[in-house]
């Protein structure tokens, strides 16, 4: 009986360690869109997870080797670190510096 026991905790210990997979709506804009080819993607993303992460996906597609590393971002129209949290259903904008006078 205690065998079995033992089993049921490692195979509890697994679920507990897995982490969760959600997805996130990245949005691009101005240069950062021409960059990528697009103004928007939505991001398979293993949470827990950051701002840091999904800029990490972004500069993985064609083009984002361009984005810079820290770049300012938006988390649901709120402007966020890169290590803000990002949760399921989240929105997150990449925005290029502005300019101007």
């Amino acid at each position: 009986m205690a065998r079995a026991h033992h089993g049921y905790h490692r195979e509890l210990t697994r679920v507990t360690e897995a982490r969760t997979l959600g997805r996130v709506q990245l949005r691009f804009f101005a240069r950062y869109a021409e960059l990528v080819g697009c103004t928007d993607a939505v991001v398979p993303i293993s949470l827990p997870a950051t701002v840091a992460d999904v800029v990490r996906w972004a500069r993985a597609l064609p083009g984002g080797e361009a984005l810079p590393e820290r770049p300012l971002a938006a988390v649901n129209l709120r402007h966020a670190r890169l290590d803000t949290p990002v949760h399921d259903g989240d929105e997150i904008a990449l925005l290029p510096p502005l300019a101007g006078g």
